[in-house]
């Protein structure tokens, strides 16, 4: 029984259309990245970084040095990601990094303040423009979890076709 990794862009049936999905999050994270080294990024991200139970001890390398550490992290992922359409361990180590780094970012719309306005009165929930913003890291969560799960094992995930 074979167990090895698979690069989803060799698989069999809809698997190859895949790689498109790759390219997109290599280009997210390459933008993403970069952006990081620049000093209006880093003063954009400061107040999501300070409100959050999982990065905040990122505060210790100040406010240039978190957001090249983040930088940094998002243009590895984006290496990763990209030498996962040769490599299968690559992909899904890239893709699995990338899904943490999206449920951390996700996370900001619920701790940082004023993002959510929950009522029971008015809207269910009501976000601003910044909730608008990071909502959209669940759709990317999601296609980092799509790479994942097509780079492992057909025996690990049984929903692959031969």
């Amino acid at each position: 029984m074979k167990t090895s990794f698979n690069v989803a862009e060799k698989g069999h049936g809809s698997y190859h259309l895949l790689a498109p999905l790759r390219l997109v999050m290599v280009v997210i994270f390459v933008s993403f990245g970069i952006q990081k080294f620049t000093l209006q990024s880093a003063q954009g991200i400061v107040q999501y970084i300070s409100n959050s139970p999982f990065i905040s001890w990122l505060s210790v390398f100040g406010l240039r040095g978190e957001a090249n550490l983040l930088g940094v992290v998002e243009l590895c992922i984006a290496a990763l990601l990209a030498a996962g359409a040769f490599s299968p361990i690559l992909s899904a180590i890239g893709s699995l990094m990338g899904m943490l780094s999206f449920a951390v970012t996700w996370s900001f719309f619920f701790t940082t303040p004023g993002v959510v306005k929950w009522s029971l009165s008015t809207d269910p929930i009501a976000w601003n423009l910044t909730g608008e913003f990071l909502f959209k890291d669940i759709v990317l969560l999601c296609v980092c979890a799509v790479l994942f799960l097509a780079s492992l094992p057909q025996s690990v995930v049984r929903l692959r076709s031969g």
